[in-house]
């Protein structure tokens, strides 16, 4: 019983547990070479090379972009928790063809106003260029289970 309120408490059933959709890592990198638009080929690359939520990849900046250390600085994750993961040399590259084309001033990802990039944005090429029945989280899934596997 709740002291608080004087009601009878009592136990929720536990929800169940499902294993996330994984892509296939062949796929996946198959689909990600046969994207034309490099800010897209940029975003969904990112996202599933070091394993970045769609909020820390809208919000990730020029400066977070660590290429002496090989690092990408993620602030104010999940939790508002910062971290450090690592950057693969091929990300690297892609990122800088990526900077010399589009010229972002503060965020790596420049929406149409000039701000950030949208989530919902990120969402959509997702489903674009990867599957329709696949989310952008699906590539953070990916992403650790493919680590595993290796």
């Amino acid at each position: 019983m709740c002291k608080k309120y004087n009601k009878v408490s009592f136990d929720r059933p536990r929800r169940e547990k499902k294993l996330p959709n994984i892509l296939s890592k062949e796929n996946l990198i198959s689909k990600i070479g046969n994207i034309k638009n490099i800010k897209h080929k940029a975003i969904i690359s990112i996202a599933y090379s070091c394993g970045l939520r769609v909020s820390e990849v809208i919000n990730l900046k020029i400066l977070d972009i660590d290429s002496s250390r090989m690092l990408v600085k993620i602030v104010g994750g999940k939790g508002n928790k910062d971290r450090y993961v690592p950057l693969s040399e091929n990300m690297l590259l892609l990122l800088r063809g990526y900077f010399r084309l589009n010229r972002p001033k503060e965020y790596l990802f420049n929406g149409q106003s000039g701000h950030r990039y949208s989530a919902t944005s990120c969402k959509k090429i997702v489903k674009q260029h990867i599957s329709e029945k696949h989310s952008f989280h699906s590539l953070r899934h990916s992403c650790f289970t493919h680590l595993l596997e290796s």
